[in-house]
């Protein structure tokens, strides 16, 4: 029997693949992109969703928007094999607008297969656009629901704390910045 020897690059290569498999695991929750955006501004969000099952698909996303902080506008990008449902509140306090006053909300969507939904290993990205984004408040945050074709669901609701280690299931979360000068 013959023994091949491989160089120190594939064993360096193997090891790093790992190491980023790992993290890739590890890291694997259901996100917001970009996890930044300026205050009052519009920006286009999507809901990073990976299947981390081994043996069910993603058949639906449920996304609370916040309302103590609301976006006055929003609206859904179509995604094939999917629909989607919008659900909308009426404000405390309505929101000034450039249209006018805003007395109601998006406070949450569900989007639903239609086709089987998204396999194990696979991702997608739901996408919204929002605007002009809260300058109230320095983040926004998304609790999400992710349920599975066998029946579990994945809370994604749980606060991130700056100083405390990550959460196990933490909420989409979306850092909003300082606008600058001019941006709208």
């Amino acid at each position: 029997m013959k023994v091949r020897r491989f160089g120190p690059f594939v064993g360096s290569a193997v090891v790093a693949l790992v190491i980023a498999v790992g993290a890739t695991a590890a890291g694997a929750h259901v996100t917001v992109v970009p996890d930044t955006a300026k205050k009052g501004g519009f920006q286009v969000l999507s809901f990073n969703v990976p299947n981390e099952e081994q043996a069910a698909n993603t058949v639906k996303l449920e996304v609370d928007l916040p309302t103590k902080s609301p976006i006055a506008f929003v609206s859904t990008q179509p995604m094939p094999g999917w629909t989607v449902a919008v659900e909308k509140t009426k404000l405390a306090k309505p929101i000034s607008s450039d249209d006018g006053e805003v007395t109601e909300a998006v406070s949450k969507i569900t989007w639903t297969a239609t086709d089987g939904g998204l396999k194990p290993g696979e991702f997608d990205l739901f996408t919204i656009s929002a605007g002009p984004l809260p300058t109230n408040t320095s983040k926004l945050t998304f609790k999400a629901i992710q349920t599975y074709s066998d029946g579990t669901t994945v809370n994604w609701i749980q606060a991130t704390v700056k100083g405390a280690p990550e959460p196990e299931h933490p909420a989409p979360t979306l850092t909003l910045t300082k606008a600058t000068a001019g941006h709208h």
